[in-house]
């Protein structure tokens, strides 16, 4: 079972069509797209019944966590699949994932059944499941295309288009439908490094006066209101 742990800093950007297609080209200089080009990324939240880990996290404090269960490309039940465990503390990211299959996903997380592949990283995981109480609480999903440093691979630039998220039907193998949570033409682009911005890059920035933002997806879609509202229907 692969096990990942990351630790790097995260800045995000809302940019409109033209600023985002201009800003594409000029990366193309420094980056290189990923081999799976544009591919649709879905994802669980894992929340208490009252979303007690967004509206903590909404309220920006110095730490805050949040589990979830992400898939990539269209999901079956033997599909690969990662938990992740995301912490952020003093503005650096840390996440921590461990890879099962989707059926093994909704023994461990759905029905808090322990699994043959257990680790260090379920078991953290598994910890902070039992310490909130948290149960699938918000489908998430959107339309990727990654780039990465020529130069410093770990240097990752994402854009993500068409997010969308539901609290029904909270099963990653139940199709990718949602609420659209940007409005029409809008693109996320996340930046993530392992340390400082490259001068190059804060620079090209600068030039089309692109500016860091607040923004969550999950955050985004329990701020209109709508999680909770529809009757989320659990995976059995």
């Amino acid at each position: 079972m692969a096990q990942e742990i990351f630790k790097r800093y995260e800045k995000k950007y809302i940019l409109d069509e033209t600023t985002y297609r201009y800003l594409f080209f000029r990366l193309a200089e420094k980056m290189s797209p990923d081999s799976y080009g544009e591919h649709t990324i879905s994802n669980v939240y894992f929340d208490t019944p009252e979303y007690e880990l967004i509206r903590r996290s909404i309220e920006k404090p110095i730490y805050k966590e949040k589990v979830r269960l992400r898939a990539y490309g269209k999901v079956k039940a033997d599909s690969t699949v990662f938990a992740e465990l995301k912490k952020k503390y003093d503005g650096v990211v840390y996440k921590r994932r461990a890879e099962m299959t989707l059926a093994e996903a909704y023994e461990y997380l759905y029905r808090g059944r322990r699994t043959a592949k257990d680790s260090q990283i379920l078991s953290e995981i598994g910890y902070s499941m039992n310490f909130y109480g948290l149960v699938p609480m918000a489908y998430v999903a959107y339309d990727r295309t990654a780039l990465f440093g020529k130069e410093n691979s770990e240097l990752r630039v994402t854009f993500d288009r068409k997010i969308r998220c539901r609290d029904w039907d909270l099963c990653l193998d139940h199709g990718d439908g949602g609420v659209p949570v940007l409005p029409p033409g809008k693109v996320l682009m996340e930046v993530k490094i392992p340390g400082a911005m490259p001068v190059w890059m804060s620079r090209l920035f600068s030039e089309l006066e692109i500016f860091p933002t607040s923004f969550s997806k999950y955050g985004t879609f329990y701020k209109m209101r709508l999680c909770g509202q529809l009757g989320g229907e659990r995976c059995a």
